[in-house]
């Protein structure tokens, strides 16, 4: 099969999703979007894809990496 790369990107407010060079949809949090990529890679595994996900980490107020 083949690999399905979901990458996760975007600031406050406006996330997307990157699969197959397309990021249509919109989500108000990165939580959301990830929840939203898990959805479809479990449905890309079962397909029997090798599964691909990234996300930025998360800073804290100050900008600082979160620990």
């Amino acid at each position: 099969m083949g690999i399905a790369k979901y990458e996760i990107f975007g600031t406050d407010g406006t996330w997307r999703v990157r699969h197959d060079g397309k990021a249509e949809n919109e989500y108000v949090t990165k939580e959301a979007a990830f929840e939203a990529v898990i959805a479809a890679a479990s449905i890309a595994l079962r397909q029997g894809h090798d599964v691909t996900v990234t996300a930025p980490s998360s800073q804290t107020p100050t900008g600082a990496p979160a620990k």
